[in-house]
């Protein structure tokens, strides 16, 4: 709990004890009542009461803590002394659980940057030394205990066992290997490990968390950058209101002067827009906090409130829709299978090359390597003499068997193995989909969002992979400007769109889009241009993101609805001499403090935030 909700809390609490001293009171004492209960307007009123004036004064800006003050004074006035109390009272509670619910939300990244370690062992020499963590540059040697957090990006000297739930929301730890990349801020649960520093402490993967999330936390949503427009507005239609009523009733309806008074005064408590300032803003900060949590960071409330109406989305494939990298999808061995294995892996391994690792990750645990001296052929593959046969694996010759043909038609890369110019093996390679992805898809075409993959890849890959995902349109061979314009017309044909993507190419369109999606392992200005990102590399939180922002919506409507009819039901019962000052007060307060509990509802955890993916694979 942060110095701002304590005080808060203490305010609360104190005006409540002087009103339990000030009902004591009026039953023995009666004459000292008044002073217990002006006593709790001071302590419960005090703060509010001078923030609002501080705002009128430096804003020239009215708020509804100065309509507060005004109400509470005015009960005292014709001897409402308890009424003022009880106003001050819950009007204080209100303002406490909003507190509660931006300390929430503050709260986040206060637990992230305890995550990050200050300081670092520094390896010098083959000694360690204690330095701060803004003091490592690029290429430091760092040593990292076991149980301890990672104080700096950087890249593994030794294997490791590390949890990046504080990154990514993966709750499994991963084992890293020689050379992987590690961030700070996560924990090293196996032995002592070293790492080479790879970024600075300001441009640490951790480090743009916590500034996406302040970001966020600061920038309100449409809505409620609309309802503090409106306040001032509301507020001197308020005051005005008041006089006319009090006047209006005295010289047109015949009232004294005690009852019109009175009547002001209600209509000053029940007017008050508290209900409807708070509708927006403990839901929104809840939200984005909820997101936090589970690897789902938003620059600001604008854009989780715009995902509610989105209408289109267009994905980047490779890295986005797909992991990125090659698989064997289909292996075809005509003859002599166990010794083609083998002298299949024992020249890949040799290769770096993407379509080589492929192959060998496909292939390696099945076989025993021989020693080969494959020499590359440039642009074909690489061939190998053993036993005095020459063995080639790389691109087909023109002639394909009807198999072979079908996989290039279904936008696969053929590899062929040859013996003596014989075709003894060929393999079909695809970059495959993420497991999610068909499962995320049709959850967006079931909301009426128009699906689009934009690739750079060519049509008859880009054709394969998006005919099998389901979705509405395919584009390949995409350049950087072409995969713009393409998200400008969809703007145009749709109104709110969305791009997801992860590369530097995906840049252009993911700041042309109404919402940029980045994904957390693509490239820094995927994820600097971008509005949201995904940090765990998981299009899962694609669904969860528009799921929160509908339900956001969803509540900030009900809140927004409800504390209207409250405000309309209660002028109309106070013109109508139905309600005294106590119900007013309870009523209208009490409105508050339901818009805020149901804004706090956005902090528990979706229902169905766990998309169920199949295991079957995807049909090529």
């Amino acid at each position: 709990m942060n110095s701002e909700e304590k005080r808060a809390l203490r305010d609360t609490l104190g005006c409540l004890l002087f009103i339990i001293i000030g009902l004591i009171l009026d039953w023995q004492f009666p004459p000292l009542a008044p002073l217990a209960f002006s006593l709790a307007i001071l302590i419960g009123g005090y703060r509010q009461t001078w923030e609002g004036l501080q705002e009128t004064w430096t804003h020239r800006h009215l708020n509804v803590d100065l309509l507060m003050a005004l109400a509470a004074i005015g009960a005292a006035i014709i001897g409402n002394w308890l009424e003022g109390a009880l106003l001050t009272f819950i009007f204080c509670l209100s303002g406490a659980l909003e507190e509660y619910a931006t300390g929430k939300s503050k709260r986040e990244i206060s637990q992230l940057i305890a995550m990050q370690p200050e300081t670092a062992l520094k390896i010098v020499q083959g000694q360690t030394q204690e330095v701060p963590v803004a003091s490592l540059a690029v290429g430091d040697l760092v040593l990292v205990p076991k149980g301890a957090n990672i104080p700096i990006d950087g890249r593994l000297s030794t294997p490791a066992l590390v949890d990046e739930s504080a990154v990514s929301g993966e709750s499994v730890p991963l084992d890293k290997q020689l050379g992987d990349e590690v961030f700070g801020g996560t924990l090293n649960l196996g032995e002592a490990l070293t790492l080479t520093v790879a970024k600075v402490s300001t441009d640490t993967l951790f480090a743009k968390i916590i500034q996406l999330v302040e970001e966020a936390q600061n920038t309100p949503s449409e809505t409620a950058s609309f309802i503090d427009k409106i306040e001032n507005i509301y507020v001197k239609v308020v005051l005005l209101s008041v006089p006319l009523l009090i006047f209006g009733t005295h010289f047109g309806l015949g009232w004294d002067w005690q009852e019109s008074f009175y009547r002001g005064m209600v209509l000053l408590v029940v007017a008050s827009p508290c209900a409807l300032v708070a509708s927006a803003t403990p839901a929104t900060l809840s939200a984005i906090s909820n997101g936090a949590r589970h690897g789902l960071l938003f620059k600001g409330g604008i854009y989780l409130e715009q995902l509610s109406d989105l209408r289109a989305i267009a994905f980047d494939k490779t890295g986005t829709l797909t992991y990125g990298r090659l698989t064997v999808t289909d292996a075809y061995f005509l003859k002599e299978e166990a010794l083609a294995k083998q002298i299949l892996v024992s020249m890949e391994q040799t290769s770096s090359h993407p379509l080589a690792q492929a192959i060998v990750h496909r292939f390696q645990d099945e076989v025993t390597t021989i020693a080969v001296t494959p020499k590359e052929i440039p642009g074909q593959g690489m061939e190998a003499e053993v036993a005095g046969q020459l063995w080639r694996i790389g691109k087909p010759d023109t002639s394909l068997s009807p198999a072979a043909v079908q996989l290039q038609q279904a936008g696969k890369t053929v590899i062929c193995l040859t013996r003596e110019q014989e075709l003894i093996a060929y393999f079909g390679l695809l970059d495959t989909p993420r497991p999610e992805a068909s499962s995320v898809i049709a959850y967006l075409k079931e909301q009426g969002i128009h699906t689009t993959m934009l690739t750079g890849d060519n049509q008859q890959t880009a054709l394969a992979v998006g005919t099998a995902l389901g979705l509405d349109e395919i584009h390949g061979g995409c350049l950087p400007q072409e995969k713009t314009r393409l998200i400008q017309e969809q703007k145009a044909a749709f109104g709110t769109n969305a791009m997801i993507g992860d590369g530097i190419n995906d840049a252009p369109a993911l700041a042309n889009a109404t919402i940029g999606f980045a994904m957390g392992q693509g490239t820094a200005i995927a994820m600097d241009v971008a509005d949201v990102v995904l940090m765990k590399d998981d299009l899962t939180k694609l669904q969860m993101s528009h799921q929160l922002s509908l339900k956001m919506k969803r509540i900030i409507t009900q809140n927004i609805c409800f504390s209207v009819a409250v405000i309309l039901f209660l002028i109309c019962s106070n013109i109508l001499q139905l309600i005294n000052l106590p119900f007013g007060v309870v009523a209208h307060e009490g409105s508050t403090i339901l818009v805020i509990l149901n804004g706090l509802r956005l902090l528990r955890s979706l229902p169905n935030e766990t998309v169920q993916t199949s295991t079957e694979p995807l049909p090529y």
